[in-house]
């Protein structure tokens, strides 16, 4: 039997939904009215260990439930179905999940051992796929009001990376960027947002232009002002990834949806060659917007082992 090439796999699915007009990362990731659902409340989690999924898995769960109409966020092996008492539903289809492992190889200059780290995979299932599991989680919608009423969770999000050394940020005009150079964001005020819910549309553009400023030489170094200075560039279009997701993992903490937003056709042409053209992007730009939202969020995993690491992910 063939091994799986996992990337190739995670990527054939992006392209697959971006080939149906589906952009992943620009689809709801709702907050769930569980109690104590926390930072990880409104993303994807496993039902058995409470860990919510981080990465790219937030997007292959997250866009499933969204097409397949699940309410319930948690999900759970095969295995852990049957250890719950219940079974999959035959006929049912398991979702991709990747994490990574640990293993210890020999280094060939100087023969000391040293710990690699190995992309792995196991399939899991939502628990409305299986027989007898209620949903422990029920999405609500966030209701627009008039006029412009902030979202607690999302100003608490945005005053914290503020007061932990944040870029400027300054309301007027009308678009929406960062400015490395002066490490400003710039977004027009919430009153000239429109669609459906004009409060998530301000705050996913907020987030989105906040996640581009992790990227500043002080923060996480992403080279921005210098090779991501050519609008359609590789470069370019990868740090729009990163700010794509990024604001996505920062909706789901602040218990809102990322708006549905038309994106030209040129953007997501590219997006597509630059996937076909290398595999790794998509989940290491996923990697990317997941720590650019655990520098806004504060959070920080650095010093978990790497057992623990892959208990994130389960």
């Amino acid at each position: 039997m063939a091994r799986l090439d996992i990337y190739q796999a995670v990527t054939d699915r992006i392209l697959d939904m971006l080939d149906k007009g589906t952009v992943p990362w620009r689809h709801p990731i709702k907050q769930n009215s569980a109690p104590g659902g926390g930072i990880g409340g409104g993303f994807p989690k496993n039902l058995q260990s409470g860990n919510a999924y981080r990465g790219i898995n937030v997007f292959l769960l997250a866009i499933t439930s969204w097409m397949k109409g699940y309410e319930s966020a948690h999900w759970l092996t095969y295995k852990q179905a049957q250890q719950h008492g219940t079974q999959v539903r035959y006929g049912e289809k398991a979702s991709l999940v990747v994490f990574w492992k640990q293993h210890t190889l020999k280094d060939r200059e100087t023969g000391e051992d040293k710990m690699v780290p190995v992309i792995r995979h196991y399939n899991v299932f939502n628990t409305e796929q299986c027989k007898g599991i209620d949903p422990p989680d029920v999405v609500t919608p966030d209701d627009d009001a008039e006029p412009f009423i902030p979202i607690e969770r999302a100003e608490r999000i945005v005053a914290g990376y503020s007061e932990a050394g944040g870029p400027t940020i300054e309301q007027g005009g009308g678009r929406a960027f960062y400015r490395p150079a002066e490490d400003l964001v710039k977004i027009p005020t919430p009153e000239r947002f429109t669609g459906d819910n004009p409060r998530e549309n301000y705050y996913a553009t907020l987030f989105h232009e906040l996640t581009h400023s992790t990227g500043h030489k002080t923060r996480l170094d992403r080279g921005l002002g210098t090779k991501l200075s050519v609008f359609g560039s590789t470069d370019y279009s990868r740090e729009e990834l990163v700010a794509e997701m990024g604001a996505a993992f920062l909706a789901a903490a602040a218990g809102i949806s990322p708006p549905t937003i038309e994106q030209s056709a040129a953007y997501i042409d590219g997006w597509r060659k630059q996937l076909k053209g290398d595999k790794k992007l998509i989940i290491q730009a996923a990697g990317a917007g997941q720590r650019a939202a655990d520098h806004i969020l504060g959070v920080s995993f650095e010093k978990q082992t790497p057992s623990t690491v892959v208990e994130c992910v389960r």
